[in-house]
């Protein structure tokens, strides 16, 4: 199953992986599924102001995509984990980098603020 992001055509790879990684929480998502694999409750709480719903439905489109994979323990209490896929993880170098631009664009805007003053 495909979501609509990759059934939507895309001009090239980079435009398909931006339609894929869209989504408020998406790229949080991954980001802390890097760290270590994480049940939906620990999820919730890492992003903070998340609804259930858009938190489910976010997993769900990036487990549709190959992202990331859903494990069911199948038992009388239900436990369900998610956990990167080996594509997801080619998301980290980029994941990286954006942390690195961030923290640049965030120095320059400290900058600024304190040289309008």
């Amino acid at each position: 199953m495909v979501t609509k992001a990759l059934r939507t055509t895309a001009s090239c790879p980079v435009e398909t992986t931006l339609k894929v990684l869209s989504g408020r929480w998406k790229v949080l998502i991954i980001q802390f599924l890097l760290e270590r694999p994480r049940r939906f409750g620990e999820l919730s709480r890492c992003l903070g102001p998340v609804s259930a719903r858009s938190l489910t439905k976010q997993l769900r489109e990036l487990e549709e995509d190959g992202l990331i994979i859903r494990k069911d323990f199948e038992q009388i209490s239900p436990k369900v984990e998610y956990s990167v896929s080996e594509l997801g993880k080619m998301a980290e170098p980029i994941l990286h980098a954006m942390a690195l631009l961030g923290e640049a664009l965030e120095s320059r805007m400290e900058k600024s603020s304190r040289t309008s003053k």
